[in-house]
């Protein structure tokens, strides 16, 4: 009985998040797909700001996955950071990461997985992250320097042709924390203006960038700045987005 007791404290302890989701150094999985369908790595650590909606991104990955048979693991662990762990991945998220999450050795594999042909995702604070890292601001397309408070906003779709954007109105009002930025990459394809006109604080003028894509040194690399807010990952439009990303990172 005592042990029958244990299991049902345990189960509900999971169940209420109390119990984490694998041991340490292990990456989380969600509902896997058949083995042989492709997999995505989706790092979420934080050196910085840690972003409430996390969960909310993690799981909003995980329900694409099923939908669109691809397999999803996430990790905390930079250590994952290897050769051969990263060799499992067909593409490699940056879900909020904050300021410095991987060291030398860790950032040398992971220059050389994008070398290899693989590609990144980076979702909103992936701008915050690695500031001492030139090839990383390279990749994710540029850093962010400030932003307003959370309001609302019109994001404007660019006349180049994407499955990140393709669903997307020409003019589509939606709500989040808008990023400027610097040291933008000078071969950014900008999928998503934000439309300053429509909210205050805003530094870039007119044409202000707030997703992008670029092939880059061997690999892939898309960047969104939105996904601030835990609602952004319950919006289809958002998910399509966020999924045609994936897509593109995956080289599918």
């Amino acid at each position: 009985m005592k042990f029958l007791a244990s299991l049902l404290l345990a189960a509900a302890a999971s169940a209420a998040g109390l119990i984490p989701a694998a041991p340490a150094g292990r990456p989380e999985a969600g509902a896997l797909a058949p083995k042989f369908y492709p997999a995505v790595l989706v790092f979420h650590k934080t050196a910085g700001f840690q972003h409430s909606s996390i969960p909310a991104g993690l799981q909003a990955i995980r329900e694409l996955g099923q939908a669109h048979k691809f397999n999803v693991e996430s990790t905390a662990d930079a250590g994952w950071f290897t050769p051969e762990k990263l060799s499992r991945y067909r593409a490699v998220v940056f879900l909020n990461t904050t300021q410095d999450v991987l060291d030398a050795g860790q950032q040398a594999a992971f220059e050389q997985y994008i070398r290899g042909g693989h590609g990144f995702v980076g979702v909103h604070a992936a701008a915050d992250t690695e500031y001492d890292w030139p090839w990383y601001n390279g990749l994710v397309g540029a850093y962010f320097v400030s932003h307003p408070q959370i309001q609302p906003a019109t994001v404007r779709r660019t006349k180049l042709r994407h499955r990140a954007t393709s669903h997307l109105p020409t003019a589509w009002p939606r709500t989040d924390e808008w990023y400027n930025y610097r040291s933008p990459a000078p071969d950014l394809r900008v999928l998503l203006t934000v439309d300053e006109a429509t909210y205050t604080g805003g530094t870039h003028g007119p044409d202000h960038p707030i997703a992008w894509y670029h092939p880059y040194d061997g690999g892939r690399a898309f960047y969104t700045g939105l996904g601030h807010t835990e609602e952004s990952y319950a919006d289809p439009l958002f998910r399509q987005h966020l999924w045609g990303g994936i897509k593109y990172a995956m080289g599918r």
